[in-house]
């Protein structure tokens, strides 16, 4: 009944059996499940745990079944604690565990809450070798079970399927699928020699690292389009910026790095997120009214913004296209926006009511800092 590979007895046999809790990979998902809870408004506690235990039987069936399919079957691990009869017996019990913990939310909420918890051990069972050589199941597996803890342990709570929930497990399958992409970026040259197809072999790692951060892009978007939309609280894209800060300084450093980062960088976009829906800071809190500035509130839009397109292309030293860009471009605008106000498309409120050439000078600036602030944003991610 050894579990363990290099020494012998019951101390031995658990610290193999605890060596497959790897808390960096363990811990979101649980938490994953108690954020699930505070989405809905309310924690009872059996519920609470049961879910959390299916959630972690799901994520320790997935260490023990990778370990195993990597090191006793595919060769590729240099070493690993347990034994294959005793990753076998692991995988059992971790099952066993499952099941028990499936059963519990089926006598304590109804038998939609233990189907909801199905699909997260799947995903750790199927992980190796089922799932961790193509592209798209290798790097949407952990994103999903994630998704899929927020909105089990929300239903274990409430016995309904939350929006909110929903939009939260979209959200954060999006961003951890650029995490993902990334960090199997960093076994490029080993994957590639198996013929392991991860994002970054099936499209190589230049492309792959664009594609990374179009997904946390694509996700700090959700949070900004979900808070508009008033499905997430106010202070909710504080967690974007929270973690966009972070994506931002990885891009200039290797893989690995960049992972370890971006790792970090979640658990606190995961805190942050948790903050403003458990104590809703900034309800209540109305957006600042820039109409204050009264006529002159449309011109300064457009110096904040142009400022920030001077900046963008000053570093990228694009200043001369961009200018060339917007010279060839002036005249179609021209006409496109003197046409469009002249039959009442549209009406500027807030201007100087200085007009030139026969359109308000803001819509000349408009013209001009528009496609100058395109240009810096292209010219910048050319670099990435």
């Amino acid at each position: 009944m050894a579990f363990a590979r290099d020494d012998a007895g019951l101390q031995a046999d658990l610290g193999a059996l605890a060596s497959q809790i790897h808390p960096v990979f363990m811990l979101p998902p649980v938490a994953a499940s108690a954020f699930g809870a505070v989405i809905a408004g309310r924690v009872a506690v059996v519920p609470l745990l049961l879910h959390a235990a299916a959630t972690f039987f799901a994520v320790y069936t997935a260490h023990v079944k990778d370990g195993y399919v990597d090191f006793h079957s595919r060769g590729e691990d240099d070493d690993h604690p347990m034994t294959a009869a005793g990753c076998r017996r692991a995988l059992v019990g971790a099952g066993i565990g499952f099941a028990a913990a499936s059963v519990g939310l089926w006598i304590a909420v109804g038998p939609f809450a233990a189907a909801l918890a199905l699909p997260m051990w799947l995903l750790g069972f199927l992980h190796a070798p089922q799932f961790d050589t193509n592209p798209v199941t290798t790097t949407l597996g952990y994103p999903l079970g994630i998704a899929t803890a927020i909105v089990g342990g929300c239903y274990a709570q409430t016995g309904a399927v939350a929006g909110e929930a929903l939009a939260f497990g979209v959200v954060f399958a999006v961003t951890l699928a650029g995490v993902k992409v990334i960090d199997d970026s960093t076994d490029y040259d080993y994957d590639r020699s198996i013929d392991k197809r991860t994002v970054a072999v099936a499209l190589g790692r230049r492309r792959a690292r664009r594609l990374a951060y179009a997904l946390l892009y694509a996700g700090f978007t959700l949070v900004v389009v979900f808070t508009v939309d008033g499905l997430f609280p106010t202070a909710a894209p504080l967690a974007a910026v929270a973690f966009g800060g972070v994506a931002a300084v990885t891009t200039r450093a290797d893989a690995e790095l960049a992972t370890k980062l971006l790792i970090r960088g979640a658990y606190v976009f995961l805190a942050v997120l948790v903050a403003s829906v458990w104590f809703r800071p900034l309800a209540g809190v109305s957006l600042p009214d820039i109409g204050i500035l009264g006529p002159y509130t449309y011109l300064a839009t457009e110096v904040a913004f142009g400022a920030l397109a001077v900046a963008l292309l000053y570093r990228a030293g694009a200043l001369r296209r961009a200018a060339r860009t917007i010279l060839v471009l002036y005249p179609l605008a021209f006409v496109w926006d003197w046409y469009t106000l002249t039959v009442g498309v549209f009406a500027i409120q807030l201007r100087t009511g200085v007009d030139l050439a026969g359109i308000p000078v803001e819509e000349h600036l408009f013209m001009i800092v528009v496609p100058a602030l395109v240009v810096g944003i292209h010219e910048t991610l050319s670099e990435l």
